[in-house]
């Protein structure tokens, strides 16, 4: 069965490890989760990421977690845009995350990237989803 919205299914097993404490899930390997799990990696949500390669063809990424004192460092992480229901931004309306501490992440033409780098850069896109 195909799976309709890889991102959210991203999200929802990093949701799960951390309330089981987990220290790595792993989820199957794509362009888009790799890009998004790039921006937490450089916001400090997570540890790191490395993709695995298997025999039979099929790649995983593999997400080592990161906990604070023994809670996890991501306290909230909601998908925005789903399939049914994209959420678009102008750079203007791009949405603040807890008056700033948390970060969005956004699909914009310049790549995927967090929405404090993308009004640097002065562009909009699609939100994919907000992190605190």
């Amino acid at each position: 069965m195909a799976m309709t919205d890889p991102l959210g299914d991203m999200l929802t097993r990093i949701r799960n490890a951390q309330m089981r404490n987990k220290s790595m899930v792993r989820t199957p390997a794509s362009k888009m989760r790799a890009r998004v799990l790039e921006v937490l990696k450089d916001e400090g949500y997570i540890r790191g990421y490395a993709t695995v390669e298997h025999d039979d063809g099929k790649n995983e990424i593999e997400i080592e977690l990161k906990y604070y004192d023994g809670s996890p460092v991501i306290r909230e992480i909601e998908r925005i845009s789903k399939p049914g229901r994209r959420v678009y931004a102008s750079v203007r309306n791009i949405p603040r995350v807890s008056n700033g501490l948390g970060v969005s992440i956004l699909s914009t033409p310049m790549g995927v990237m967090a929405d404090h780098e993308a009004r640097e850069k002065n562009v909009g896109g699609e939100v994919l989803c907000k992190i605190f």
